[in-house]
């Protein structure tokens, strides 16, 4: 089992549709080139930016093996395999182990609630025991699943039931819960970064590796962010990230990720909208977005708003 830790920027990657909403498989290969031109130096697959839980478990499987192909062995491919149904979750762990790819990631199922670390720990021991030659990662994102578990105590508890636990996708803004996780056992666990707006203050709290949305869209900008902070230069360090947080809320005035494939769509990428319960956006929202985008610092030299 390869354990080396994730470094650099791991793009969440969006699952393609096309005009009636079925996978469009065939813009995955185009999309991972873009992306490794980008900087991009992994690709997470399947997981909330590739919208795992709005496709079916087949479906998932298929957008797993053409990232896999795409990818060719050049990037570390990690597949999210958390599922409501456990047993849906060990199908997509087996797979992804069949597949080849460099590790799994699952959330927590998220319609009944688990209400204790033991209970998390037994959930996620029966995830990644389908997958026992691959490295798994719990993907921690309360603001989607609701869970409340305190994720230092899971880390602890899992340390002696989950033999492949290798780390965490941290997707949250408490930065002190951040670095108590990467304390543990030594610095045992690989703890990745997920909240892109923050990646500033993540990496001067030891982060290495981050696995972000908005990292499709202006990887360019959080590369100079990590050599501006890497050479000390925390001036321009500051300027990139509110560069990135000024265009992440403009995508936030609208339904996020729908807004992220337009913004896709502008940059060259169509890679359909997002499948209900997301909605698209409407024309009149798109072309604001563009608008807005058009006048921000990272933006404004790539696009114009529409005549």
């Amino acid at each position: 089992m390869n354990t080396q830790p994730l470094t650099g920027l791991i793009a969440a990657t969006y699952t393609p549709f096309d005009a009636s909403g079925q996978l469009a498989l065939s813009q995955i290969g185009p999309m991972v080139e873009y992306l490794l031109s980008s900087g991009v130096q992994g690709l997470y697959v399947c997981g909330s930016t590739g919208e795992g839980m709005s496709l079916t478990t087949t479906e998932r499987q298929e957008v797993a093996a053409a990232y896999m192909a795409a990818a060719d062995g050049r990037v570390p491919v990690l597949v999210q395999v958390g599922h409501n149904s456990v047993e849906d979750a060990k199908a997509l762990a087996a797979h992804a182990q069949e597949i080849g790819v460099a590790a799994i990631s699952a959330t927590c199922p998220s319609y009944f609630k688990i209400d204790s670390v033991a209970t998390l720990v037994s959930t996620m021991a029966q995830i990644a025991g389908a997958a026992p030659q691959l490295p798994f990662y719990y993907y921690h994102i309360p603001s989607l699943t609701g869970s409340a578990i305190d994720i230092a105590q899971f880390m602890r508890m899992a340390d002696n039931h989950i033999p492949n636990l290798v780390g965490l996708k941290y997707t949250d803004t408490k930065v002190f819960e951040f670095q108590e996780c990467q304390a543990i056992e030594g610095g045992k666990y690989d703890i990745v970064w997920g909240a892109d707006e923050m990646l500033l203050g993540a990496l001067a709290s030891g982060a290495k590796g981050a696995i972000g949305s908005t990292y499709n869209v202006a990887a360019p900008l959080y590369g100079k962010l990590i050599a501006a902070f890497e050479s000390n230069d925390l001036p321009t360090a500051r300027k990139l990230q509110l560069q990135s947080i000024e265009f992440i809320r403009i995508m936030g005035r609208y339904p996020f990720h729908s807004a992220m494939k337009e913004l896709l769509k502008m940059l060259g990428h169509d890679l359909g909208t997002c499948r209900l319960p997301q909605r698209g956006l409407t024309g009149e929202e798109i072309e604001s977005l563009r608008i807005q985008l058009a006048a921000s610092q990272y933006f404004a030299p790539v696009l114009t708003p529409a005549t």
